[in-house]
């Protein structure tokens, strides 16, 4: 119910933020069209060929956010999303910055927003598999730091070399692997991380990581699906980490239905 509930905040921030931003843009749009004007006419015409093509694309940049907030409001009402995977491409390439700076405008922390926009992501990601194939191949990466940190065993690169003693989350993880045909790796950092998705070649990434490195890691992959589940750390960043299994388990699950 928790997870719910956060779930529903993240969807209304991001909604704000989406109409806060369609707002400026087209505040944007209004000035650049009206204020000049007049003074346009004593330039040449490549001059107002380029001014009127700027105009033109903050249009379009303003019609692709509105495609945005139509596609947050279906997700909060639960209808399939009609070219979801390639509206979560751009919202990740050209937009996740530009609604970053606008929350930063209003006061919103970072990772406030980095929250939203991974549960939009999430969303999207769930979207494009029920309106597409089930992915066959899913790889489940995580980061070395869920591993027990006296943990004498490395399972870096082969987490099957896990003695699944159960003092951290990779034994548990190891047999959702198994129970659902997924494949576990654990990685110490972005570059390794990327060099197993390009050996393993997944249709879908189930990503565990913080704020930062979850938030890169989808922005890095794209037009990748990348579903992203944040870990807890109750010692710490980086040490002794925790992740939501039963979330994770319960991603699975959607995506085999």
């Amino acid at each position: 119910m928790l997870l719910q509930r956060e779930k529903a905040s993240d969807k209304r921030l991001f909604l704000a933020l989406i109409v806060l931003t369609a707002f400026l843009v087209l505040s944007v749009l209004g000035l650049t069209y009206f204020v000049p004007t007049v003074g346009l006419s004593s330039f040449p015409d490549v001059v107002r060929w380029i001014f009127f093509g700027g105009v033109v694309f903050i249009g379009l940049v303003f019609t692709v956010i509105l495609g945005f907030l139509a596609a947050v409001i279906a997700l909060g009402r639960d209808i399939p999303i009609p070219y979801a995977k390639k509206l979560r491409s751009i919202a990740i390439k050209y937009f996740f910055p530009l609604f970053v700076t606008v929350g930063r405008l209003v006061g919103l922390p970072k990772e406030r927003v980095q929250h939203a926009f991974v549960t939009i992501n999430n969303e999207l990601v769930i979207s494009s598999c029920r309106n597409g194939k089930t992915p066959k191949r899913i790889l489940l990466l995580m980061p070395h730091c869920l591993q027990y940190s006296e943990c004498p065993v490395k399972v870096t690169y082969r987490a099957e070399n896990c003695k699944r003693c159960g003092k951290c989350p990779i034994k548990r993880l190891l047999e959702l692997a198994e129970e659902y045909g997924a494949v576990l790796s654990v990685a110490t950092g972005g570059t390794i991380a990327r060099r197993v998705v390009k050996e393993t070649k997944p249709d879908l990434i189930i990503a565990v990581a913080c704020e930062r490195d979850l938030t890169s890691g989808i922005q890095d992959t794209v037009p990748l699906p990348v579903y992203g589940i944040f870990n807890s750390r109750p010692q710490g960043p980086c040490f002794n980490t925790q992740v939501d299994l039963e979330a994770l388990e319960a991603v699975l699950k959607e995506i085999n239905k």
